[in-house]
C-alpha cells in the first residue's frame, strides 16, 4: 500500500469518530478531527504527484473517503439544525448523482477517467470551508450573519458541478468514449 492510500484510508477511518464527536456535542473535537482530514485530503495528492505514486485504488479511494466524510458532515450537522436541510439535500444528491453517473457508465461498458474537474474542486473546497465554518462558530459568532451566503454559494457550485457532470456523461454515452468528468 501506498504512504497516499494509507493517508486516505485514516481519513476513511477518523470519519465515524468525527460523527460521533458530533453526535456527542463536542464539536471542538469534531472540527479538530474534520481538519485533520481535511489537510490530509491535500496532503495525500500532493505526496502521490510528486513521489510517483498515484493508483488506481487511490483514484477510487480519496473520492470515497471524501464524500464519506461530507455526506456523514451534511446528514449531522442537519440533523442537529446546523446546516440548511436544503444544501444537505443538494450535496448527497450531486454525490449520488455522481456514484449513479459512474454506475451507469460502467454497465455500458464505456471507460471513463476519474479525475474530477476544477469546479468539481471548488465545490468540495466550499462544501468544506461551510462545515468549517458551522463545526467553529463559536469563535466567528459575530460572522453568522454571513452564514447563509457561504450556504448558498456552497449550493449554487454545487448544482452547477452536478449539471458538469451530467454534460460529460452524456457526452461519454454519445461518443462512446473516455474524458473527464
Amino acid at each position: 500500500m501506498t504512504v497516499p492510500n494509507l493517508i486516505t484510508t485514516i481519513r476513511i477511518i477518523l470519519t465515524p469518530i468525527f460523527v460521533i464527536y458530533l453526535l456527542g456535542g463536542q464539536f471542538l473535537s469534531g472540527l479538530i478531527v474534520f481538519m485533520i482530514c481535511v489537510l490530509s485530503d491535500g496532503l495525500d495528492g500532493t505526496l502521490a504527484r510528486l513521489f510517483n505514486q498515484k493508483s488506481k485504488l487511490g483514484s477510487y479511494l480519496d473520492p470515497l473517503a471524501d464524500k464519506m466524510l461530507l455526506i456523514s458532515a451534511f446528514v449531522v450537522l442537519a440533523i442537529l439544525g446546523f446546516l440548511p436541510s436544503w444544501l444537505t439535500v443538494l450535496a448527497i444528491s450531486r454525490d449520488v448523482l455522481i456514484m449513479l453517473g459512474i454506475f451507469i457508465l460502467y454497465l455500458n461498458g464505456l471507460k471513463i477517467t476519474i479525475k474530477p474537474s476544477i469546479l468539481s474542486k471548488i465545490t468540495t473546497c466550499l462544501q468544506f470551508t461551510a462545515i468549517i465554518v458551522v463545526l467553529s462558530r463559536d469563535f466567528f459568532s459575530s460572522y453568522q450573519s454571513y452564514f447563509p451566503y457561504l450556504f448558498y454559494l456552497a449550493g449554487l457550485f454545487t448544482i452547477i458541478s452536478g449539471l458538469q457532470y451530467m454534460h460529460y456523461w452524456f457526452k461519454i454515452i454519445g461518443e462512446g468514449a473516455s474524458t473527464e468528468g
